[in-house]
C-alpha cells in the first residue's frame, strides 16, 4: 500500500501541519486506539468461537392446529 518513502512523507506533513509539540500526544492517542481496537477484535473473535449453549437442546413435537383436537 505505502512504501517507506511515502510513509515518511506523510509523517513529515503531519509534523508540519500539527507542529512538533502535538506529535507525542497524537502518537499516544493513536496507540491507545489501536490497542482498544485489537482487544475488541480479540474479544469478538473469542465470542464467535464460543459454542452456542442452546445448540445442543433439540425439542421435537407435533404441530397441532385448531381443527386437529377432539371436539367437545
Amino acid at each position: 500500500m505505502f512504501g517507506l518513502s511515502e510513509l515518511a512523507l506523510v509523517l513529515l506533513v503531519f509534523a508540519v501541519i500539527l507542529g512538533v509539540r502535538k506529535l507525542p500526544e497524537l502518537t499516544r492517542a493513536t496507540g491507545k486506539a489501536v490497542r482498544i481496537f485489537k482487544s475488541e477484535a480479540l474479544a469478538r473473535k473469542e465470542q464467535d468461537a464460543a459454542p452456542d449453549p442452546s445448540a445442543g437442546n433439540v425439542v421435537e413435537g407435533k404441530i397441532v392446529g385448531r381443527g386437529d383436537g377432539p371436539r367437545s
